[in-house]
């Protein structure tokens, strides 16, 4: 063995490879090892958000009906296009960061800080792009109705269409307010009350008799449409929710409890509660780490502009703040694979 003993007054070899175990220094090192473990953490995450998908595979959310909004395109339907937009731009944050590593390793200290604030950039547009994602799934766009069951109903018309409540519920004159204790009930609480309550939807429906409801869970066909699935495999590429008949609609309305407006960590208009609770969880945990990222980097940013790795004739700093961002943007791709593609 290459290895000598280390006294107070020199240094030696460690596993004869010095003091740089595989060639890293000790500060990669810790990186790589924070990185593998965050790595298992996501890991856990995305393995019980896909048990949790296949338990309840027939009535999770369709991602293509979920995420529809791009800004600035009031009522056009662009399913996943902002979404692959964030990605898009995480990833060129990547590649940015990349060639502020390469512009370090030459000592190149204008374009290290250049490339350095392009990802910055990219990194605040992309946290800020999900906190508007988060806004429209909070406030939601259409609103259903969640039974006594805990089905959610959801309204469309005769072209199939989705129809928000705001366009055929009824006005009626009830005196309800919500229960907080400046209202004077101090035993119990409870959340925002919704615009419309279930008899005004109810109102609503039995007047509009062209209006149809549609369940949460996912049409499977019938054995006839079944058999032409597995003779023609592109059939089942197209995913769409159960649509009821005008009799069935009203008879699970009248079992109505709830107005659901948007989603949040007990009621959700999409869909599945489950859907929500790990869009939160695992978009938010990303989004935390997306953040410290940023944040990290304004930091290095800054040492770049004062010129203290000049002074150190070495940008490592910059390097080992490189491999968490890159570690990031992978787990992203995992994410936006796992949650929003399949």
């Amino acid at each position: 063995m290459g290895a000598t003993v280390t006294t107070a007054n020199t240094t030696g070899n460690t596993w004869g490879g010095g003091n740089e175990p595989m060639g890293a220094s000790y500060g990669k090192m810790m990186m790589w090892f924070f990185i593998v473990s965050d790595a298992l953490t996501f890991s856990g995450f995305l393995a019980a958000y896909g048990f949790s998908r296949f338990k309840f595979i027939d009535t999770w959310p369709i991602a293509d009906e979920v995420f529809t909004h791009f800004p600035f395109l009031h009522g056009v339907d662009a399913p996943m296009y902002y979404v692959a937009l964030m990605t898009f731009i995480l990833i060129f944050s990547s590649v940015t960061m990349v060639l502020a590593v390469d512009a370090g390793h030459q000592m190149k200290q204008k374009k290290v800080a250049f490339y350095m604030l392009l990802t910055i950039v990219g990194g605040l547009i992309f946290v800020g792009s999900q906190a508007w994602e988060w806004k429209n799934f909070i406030k939601g766009e259409f609103g259903a109705v969640e039974t006594k069951g805990g089905s959610i109903l959801q309204f469309i018309d005769k072209d199939g269409k989705r129809v928000k409540l705001a366009d055929f519920a009824a006005t009626l004159h009830e005196d309800r307010t919500q229960h907080k204790a400046s209202n004077g009930v101090w035993f119990e609480s409870e959340p925002a009350l919704p615009t419309y309550s279930v008899a005004e939807v109810q109102a609503g429906f039995k007047a509009h008799p062209d209006l149809l409801i549609r369940t949460e869970a996912i049409y499977r066909g019938t054995d006839a449409e079944k058999k032409d699935a597995k003779l023609h495999p592109e059939l089942n590429k197209v995913k769409h929710k159960t649509v009821l008949t005008r009799a069935e609609s009203e008879a699970m309305l009248a079992n109505g409890a709830l107005v659901v407006e948007g989603a949040n960590l007990q009621h959700n208009e999409y869909g599945s509660k489950l859907f929500a609770d790990f869009f939160f969880f695992i978009t938010g945990f990303h989004g935390f780490h997306v953040f410290s990222g940023v944040i990290i980097n304004i930091i290095i940013f800054l040492n770049v502009l004062l010129g203290t790795y000049e002074k150190r004739r070495s940008y490592e700093m910059v390097e080992k703040v490189g491999l968490y961002w890159h570690f990031v943007d992978l787990v992203w791709v995992f994410v936006f694979t796992f949650f929003y593609l399949v």
